[in-house]
């Protein structure tokens, strides 16, 4: 567990990871020992088409999780990859489901349903929208931009649809597939979301999601607030803080700087 700069208690948490259960390249064993050296709190196996039930591996905690694709190559036709986290049951779910039911399967476990990385499936604001349900967004998908596709960033995704008030919580997560193999880039212990929870109870960290009670990062510690028509961002130590707008030209979006800990935005 980790103390924020506001004295918050937080935890460290990898939400999605893919091990020999289907198409990673460690073990289960070696992947808990991994991220429990880098210092997560907990993460989630996530395996296509296996379902993950809630251990404890090489004393880290594990959340059941999987995850459930529609469509395989073509992103235009429509590629969808859906993670299911926190579940009460395993979901029963069909390879030749549509997207939604997919949704609704994990829904009807009791888990939360999570659209990964929409910017290497190449899921459009108007495919997004069309779905009913989605719990969370990845926002940054470490994979996919060490992979083979350099599009780990679904910001631009996000933005279009936060201008046409979409908006979600919104994770990072590494799903790890090929980790420290030669000849690959590692693409673990990168990505994370640190939820204010005093405990890994799968209960309290689908609240927190919910609730948006956290934030996504590849290390930098931050923290938006709004008071009245200012927005304001405090983190560690950075050079640059930027606001994104649905204004394309606006005064006083980015800071710049040494050491910075602070930025306002006055809305417009």
């Amino acid at each position: 567990m980790y103390t924020d700069i506001f004295g918050n208690t937080r935890i460290r948490l990898g939400l999605h990871h893919h091990t020999t259960l289907s198409d990673g390249r460690s073990t289960p064993e070696l992947t808990a020992q991994l991220y429990k050296e880098a210092g997560y709190d907990a993460i989630a196996f996530t395996d296509h088409w296996v379902y993950g039930n809630a251990q404890t591996l090489c004393g880290l905690p594990i959340l059941a999780g999987g995850e459930y694709h529609t469509g395989y190559r073509d992103g235009f036709a429509g590629v969808y990859h859906i993670v299911c986290l926190c579940a009460e049951r395993p979901p029963i779910l069909q390879q030749d489901m549509t997207p939604q039911q997919v949704i609704d399967g994990i829904h009807e476990a009791g888990g939360l349903a999570i659209l990964a990385h929409p910017a290497w499936s190449m899921n459009s604001p108007e495919k997004i929208k069309s779905l009913k349900g989605i719990d969370a967004i990845e926002i940054y998908n470490t994979v996919s931009e060490r992979g083979n596709s350099r599009r780990a960033d679904a910001s631009l995704i996000i933005d279009m649809l936060a201008a046409e008030n979409y908006f979600f919580p919104l994770l990072a997560a590494d799903d790890s597939h090929y980790y420290e193999e030669s000849g690959n880039f590692a693409d673990c212990c990168n990505a994370f979301i640190m939820a204010q929870c005093n405990s890994v109870d799968p209960i309290e960290i689908k609240k927190a999601i919910l609730e948006k009670r956290f934030y996504a990062s590849t290390g930098p510690e931050i923290h938006l607030s709004v008071n009245g028509n200012v927005a304001s961002v405090d983190c560690s130590e950075a050079t640059e803080i930027v606001f994104m707008s649905n204004f394309v030209i606006t005064k006083g979006r980015v800071t710049t700087g040494e050491k910075l800990t602070h930025a306002d935005y006055e809305i417009q």
